[in-house]
């Protein structure tokens, strides 16, 4: 639920985009990214951190893709995301000494630290990779093309590299049992 809950601005935008174009899809984007912290807030649940940087990230990339009427902006909105989540993690493991994978995610599972830092890297590196496969279908594809990754794409990437991830480490977790 949680995954369909975080998509829901990009279903979203794909749906605005498809009827009305990219402006309206990127305006229906912020409405969206506002309404789910609206919601969540109004329901008295918490508010990841990672909710609050895609909010500022989408109002000021999508208040000047509205604003200066250049897509270009909205475009750039998702590498600007996955690099500031690889940027974090990269920052909490170098300067602070802290694996922010394991923070995260210690109440979901026990890992052993050499399998808590493969988790943190392969994070960022995937972060990385997909600022770098946004901006490559963003300026090189129509933009038709480029939503259609955004939506399909993307989530089917992330899928993929969860999965991948899943497997790779039930070792460390069969062992726990």
């Amino acid at each position: 639920m949680k995954f369909l809950f975080d998509l829901f601005p990009v279903i979203l935008f794909f749906v605005a985009y498809k009827v009305a174009g990219i402006y309206a899809a990127t305006g229906v984007a912020m409405v969206a990214t506002f309404a789910q912290i609206g919601w969540l807030w109004f329901r008295g649940r918490k508010i990841d951190t990672m909710l609050w940087v895609s909010l500022v990230i989408i109002t000021v990339f999508g208040g000047l893709t509205l604003l200066l009427q250049d897509e270009d902006f909205i475009k750039w909105k998702p590498t600007v995301l996955y690099w500031a989540f690889a940027a974090v993690l990269f920052g909490g493991t170098v300067f602070f000494k802290k694996n922010l994978m394991r923070v995260l995610l210690a109440e979901q599972m026990e890992l052993p630290d050499v399998a808590w830092a493969k988790v943190n890297w392969s994070w960022i590196g995937f972060f990385v990779f997909m600022g770098i496969a946004n901006l490559f279908v963003a300026f090189n594809f129509s933009t038709d093309d480029w939503v259609n990754f955004k939506l399909f794409g993307a989530t089917g990437l992330m899928l993929a590299f969860v999965l991948a991830q899943g497997l790779l480490l039930q070792k460390y977790i069969e062992e726990k049992e």
